[in-house]
């Protein structure tokens, strides 16, 4: 009955179905692998954004190298900024609304220096491609406390003077002139003596993990659907055949013969004469005259 599934033609389609699910897994292991990536990144922020700071001599190697593990874990510095190297990143929206971030040298105590992100300004209405005034930081001494984030790609296209790209620590040390951890990063979380005039704040990152695991197990039943697909339209292909070979059987009249030959017919026993014949009559007339 199924003998029509090894022609060129199914297993042509097979061979599609085949093809179309291997894809449907590619995908499905794919939104996986972003799933798995997005709840390590959730978990590094609950285990790290708010936990208490620790200082920066337990933290330095970090600024040097950032372990992954790391990121959003909260240092206190204790130092001054530098004011003149301070520059604007370009291209940063932040819920959805373009705009610039803010990032200052800050001078340790012991001699070094790390880079700090102040916060977000939104794009200027006076000077485009730039913010209308960016807010100086705090003079003299200051404690910080940043969160640790990993140093950016640096991005093939330029920037105003006083600007950067992105925040590529190995291009804006070699901006500054002076050595600078490039490893990481702090994002600021606050600092004293707070000054009024503020960047925005960071808002706290997303824990929500998506819709990854909902689109994988959507592709994963994409693939099994497409051979159940193959099924039922083989199993139609089979029934339809399968009428086909019973209406060959059937003759066009649709006069259905038996394979068994009609007895002969007897004939039929001669009926009995109710009337007698006019001979019959005479002869018995002529028997009662005594002739």
């Amino acid at each position: 009955m199924y003998r029509f599934l090894f022609s060129s033609k199914w297993l042509g389609y097979l061979l599609l179905a085949a093809i179309f699910a291997t894809a449907c897994v590619f995908l499905g292991r794919w939104q996986m692998d972003r799933r798995a990536e997005t709840l390590a990144e959730i978990n590094r922020v609950v285990n790290n954004y708010s936990a208490t700071p620790i200082p920066f001599s337990q933290a330095k190697d970090q600024f040097a190298q950032l372990d992954p593990a790391k990121e959003w874990t909260q240092v206190e510095l204790k130092g001054t900024y530098d004011a003149a190297g301070q520059r604007v990143v370009r291209n940063r929206p932040l819920n959805g609304q373009p705009g610039y971030e803010v990032v200052v040298p800050f001078r340790l105590d012991s001699g070094e220096t790390v880079v700090i992100d102040r916060g977000w300004l939104p794009i200027g209405n006076k000077n485009p491609g730039s913010p209308d005034s960016v807010p100086a930081p705090p003079a003299g001494e200051v404690t910080a406390v940043v969160r640790l984030k990993h140093s950016e790609p640096e991005l093939q296209r330029g920037a105003p003077t006083g600007q950067l790209a992105s925040i590529d620590l190995q291009t804006y040390a070699a901006q500054l002139g002076y050595p600078v951890f490039t490893g990481a990063y702090g994002q600021l979380a606050s600092e004293t003596p707070a000054v009024a005039d503020m960047p925005v704040a960071f808002p706290k990152p997303s824990t929500d993990e998506g819709t990854h695991l909902s689109y994988s197990l959507q592709w994963f039943a994409f693939g099994v659907l497409m051979f159940v697909g193959f099924g039922y339209a083989a199993r139609q292909q089979a029934r339809n055949a399968a009428i086909d070979a019973e209406d060959e059987e059937t003759p066009a009249d649709g006069a259905v013969h038996s394979a068994v030959p009609a007895a002969r017919r007897r004939p039929a026993p001669a009926r009995k004469r109710t009337k007698a014949t006019a001979e019959e009559e005479e002869d018995a007339l002529l028997d009662a005259q005594g002739f």
